[in-house]
């Protein structure tokens, strides 16, 4: 990766991976696991998406694993959230800010990964873009033993893939610039927070009449 994206890179990475932590030690906390079992989700949650970006571009071994300052905001929010869920259940309005959040930071962390990658494909670098911003949450519910929210909350990949969609046109027309890379990050944040306020969803199947 180019030196000049480098920290924001990592700057992306860590505010992602803290807030999907929390997101995942609540979701231990409320299903009462113990401080083993809210630890293994709030890594699952904040690294998931990163790992498998990481196995899809073929960067090994994936920093989620290998970087220990990731690994620390990881255990780092699963311990927080341990220690003062009644704080943080409290905030869970908050902690649904954080999560948009972390949903910008990882879709655009994810395809600016894949486009500074050798070999990546323009399309696959914004499907990377979005697993990234989608896959903790995915293993984390599956952990939980409930339906992925992504399936089944509020618009979510969606806002996702427009953010990826924006990195990589700007890769592609040779814009790519620091302030691209926040703002995509803040246009998926905005789109996220809009479709929960206003309850926007993709469309479901039409039921049908009863006979």
């Amino acid at each position: 990766m180019p030196t000049s994206f480098a920290s924001a890179q990592l700057a992306l990475d860590l505010v992602g991976v803290f807030v999907f932590a929390l997101s995942g030690g609540l979701v231990a906390v409320k299903k009462r696991f113990d401080l083993f079992g809210v630890l293994v989700l709030a890594c699952a949650a904040a690294l998931g998406g990163g790992i498998v970006r990481d196995l899809l571009i073929g960067d090994i071994p994936p920093v989620g694993i290998s970087d220990w300052r990731l690994l620390t905001a990881a255990a780092l929010g699963g311990l927080v959230t341990f220690l003062f869920h009644p704080g943080v259940e409290r905030i869970t309005r908050f902690v649904r800010v954080l999560d948009a959040a972390g949903l910008g930071a990882f879709a655009v962390a994810g395809s600016l990964k894949a486009v500074t990658t050798p070999g990546v494909s323009p399309v696959a670098a914004v499907l990377v873009g979005v697993i990234t911003a989608v896959g903790g949450g995915v293993v984390r519910d599956v952990l939980a033993g409930q339906v992925p929210e992504v399936l089944r909350r509020e618009l979510y990949a969606v806002p996702a893939m427009l953010g990826s969609v924006v990195v990589v046109v700007a890769a592609q027309l040779g814009s790519l610039q620091d302030w691209v890379l926040w703002t995509a990050a803040g246009v998926v944040f905005a789109l996220r927070m809009l479709a929960v306020h206003l309850h926007l969803n993709a469309p479901t199947p039409l039921r049908s009449n009863p006979t």
